[in-house]
């Protein structure tokens, strides 16, 4: 594994530098919270992950009073991993457990069968989430400071501390409340629900207590149910509330795509596709000239190539600028909007940089007995949603 992650490059992130823990801590004043410089430190990175927080200021304190506040990610084992389930969780991990965080990872197989992933079959969620295990640990996600913990076992091993959490959290909520949260499985209130699909807000809603979370990180997606956990301390009487940190959610490829889909191959990069899919892929992306608004090549540079290189480079003949490397998104967004950046450039740039980025992956998973084992289970199961 130390081969695979050697060819990421240093330049991940200019912030996921190791912040030293030391003893200074930062004070409180009649102004406010004063932070130490290395709270600071702590605190910017963290924060850089979300693109919303709630609340920052209760981040603040919580970073000046814990050196390794625990952080909660989960996912439901659904099928083949696209790119901002694996490159992007590998940077927000990254920049958390550099910060000092700890980051437990929910694989959440209960979860997906109560949510008819892979038709409810317990064996296949198995596999898709060890799956997923190989493709982080490819990708080069530093595990030092990261626990998986499979929903099933823990849950079985603590009953009597999870179940009566959540029958507390369903009898202290109406059933509205509830339907609200069924965005968090990709549904809607208006669909036809199974009483399962009921029960799962409420179960995810005590993961957060249950692995006492002091940080949710979950995509914008999640933000209903996490914001439902911070009611139910207010109907607890409980002080301390999980802070909310929600990254960015990635669109489709196609246009008019809000998300990726599983079902549609053309809407995502897979974290194994060969380089050849990946091209075709990226020449099919919707990219309107002097378009930058909803246009999902320019997102995928802002939220996976510029954080994992710090840099993005468009290779051009002389005759039509040259070769050029961006060092923020503000000067990408600027020529691309003004036609001096052309879309063909773009996209060829965004192909060289996202096959650097799944190169280890691909080889894992080609050299690698287990993981192209699992990787062939994987592709023959029929995705349900």
């Amino acid at each position: 594994m130390a081969e695979q992650s050697s060819e990421i490059p240093s330049t991940l992130s200019s912030g996921m530098e190791a912040v030293s823990i030391t003893s200074t801590q930062a004070s409180s004043s009649a102004a406010g919270l004063q932070m130490s410089e290395e709270v600071e430190k702590r605190y910017q990175i963290v924060r850089s992950i979300g693109e919303e927080c709630i609340q920052e200021e209760e981040l603040k304190n919580l970073l000046a009073k814990k050196a390794a506040p625990i952080c909660y990610d989960g996912f439901e084992p659904s099928g083949r991993m696209h790119i901002a389930q694996g490159v992007m969780k590998v940077i927000n991990v990254n920049k958390l457990t550099s910060a000092g965080c700890r980051v437990k990872i929910w694989i959440a197989d209960w979860f997906a069968q109560l949510n008819n992933k892979m038709g409810g079959d317990l064996k296949k969620i198995r596999v898709v989430g060890e799956y997923f295990q190989e493709i982080w640990k490819a990708a080069g996600m530093n595990e030092d400071k990261v626990e998986f913990l499979w929903s099933s076992e823990e849950i079985n091993a603590r009953a009597d501390k999870y179940w009566p959490l959540v029958m507390d959290i369903a009898r202290k909520n109406k059933l509205p409340r509830i339907l609200r949260c069924v965005q968090i499985m990709g549904r809607s209130e208006t669909d036809e629900l199974s009483a399962a699909q009921i029960l799962y807000p409420c179960m995810q809603c005590a993961d957060i207590f249950f692995l006492e979370a002091d940080i949710c990180q979950l995509g914008m997606d999640q933000r209903k149910v996490n914001v439902l956990a911070r009611e139910y301390c207010d109907d607890i009487k409980r002080k301390n509330k999980p802070i909310i940190l929600s990254h960015h959610m990635l669109p489709g490829l196609q246009q008019g795509q809000e998300k990726m889909s599983k079902s549609d191959p053309l809407s995502a990069i897979f974290m194994e596709d060969e380089e050849a899919e990946v091209n075709v892929k990226i020449k099919k992306a919707y990219c309107p000239p002097k378009i930058v608004q909803g246009n999902p090549c320019l997102e995928y540079i802002k939220f996976i190539i510029l954080p994992w290189f710090d840099e993005f480079t468009v290779e051009r003949n002389e005759e039509y600028g040259g070769n050029k490397t961006y060092k923020n998104f503000e000067d990408i967004a600027a020529e691309y909007e003004s036609g001096e950046l052309h879309p063909g450039d773009l996209k060829k740039g965004l192909m060289n940089a996202l096959n650097k980025i799944l190169q280890p992956v691909r080889d894992h998973f080609k050299t690698d007995a287990r993981a192209k084992n699992l990787l062939k289970q994987i592709k023959a199961y029929r995705v349900t949603r």
